[in-house]
């Protein structure tokens, strides 16, 4: 008798556990995982050995620092406890410049009453690039507070996008037909890790690149 209502007390807690192990199996398959790579964890690869980096260290913006269209000092510094979202450019750009900061117009829209996130539009032309032909582009494409045009020393700039932020950039002297630049937007974390890489030129990868700043952010809270 005994035996037999000890049976009868496990067969109930097994009864009332099943819907707990059931509700915690389906909260944990439910729960979506989106991780952001983290890129050059290792360091970076100098095949062609014109940058100097340190071996087995993940790699990071280096410091810079340049004038932007509001004519402030601008740059690594700023960067430190902010998602950024950069691209290389120039304003007599001929082919994808254009296109590119389009689509830079809609992350500029997604992020704008987010003061977490700011936007660094570099020129590779800075001789024609000054503060003032930034301000009319920068109006041109409405630019929010939070999307900086920033022009400065050509030799650093060069450096910066090959060096820091691994992006091919080729000067093109007096033709702009000749200027070679990436289209690509660059994800930088809050600590200056390189995050992910998305076309300014295709819609999708700049829908991509919204949805995973916004994933960083959630993060940050």
């Amino acid at each position: 008798m005994k035996g037999l209502r000890l049976l009868q007390g496990l067969i109930l807690v097994c009864i009332l556990l099943v819907p707990i192990l059931i509700f915690l199996f389906l909260k944990a398959f439910g729960e979506n995982q989106y991780d952001i790579p983290l890129l050059y964890e290792n360091g970076v690869e100098n095949i062609y050995h014109d940058c100097v980096y340190e071996e087995g260290v993940q790699h990071t913006i280096p410091y810079f620092e340049l004038t932007s269209h509001r004519e402030k000092p601008l740059g690594r510094e700023e960067m430190t406890g902010k998602v950024t979202i950069v691209d290389f450019f120039f304003t007599s750009c001929p082919s994808i410049c254009p296109v590119m900061s389009t689509e830079m117009e809609r992350v500029d829209d997604a992020f704008r009453g987010d003061d977490r996130v700011q936007i660094f539009s570099i020129s590779i032309d800075p001789d024609y690039d000054t503060p003032e032909v930034l301000r009319e582009y920068a109006d041109f494409h409405r630019a929010s507070d939070k999307w900086h045009f920033l022009t400065g020393d050509k030799e650093a700039i060069y450096d910066l996008a090959r060096c820091g932020f691994i992006l091919p950039t080729i000067d093109g002297g007096d033709d702009p037909e000749e200027f070679v630049h990436s289209d690509k937007f660059v994800l930088i974390d809050d600590q200056g890790r390189i995050r992910g890489y998305y076309s300014g030129t295709n819609r999708k990868d700049v829908d991509l690149l919204i949805l995973e700043t916004k994933v960083l952010l959630h993060g940050k809270k």
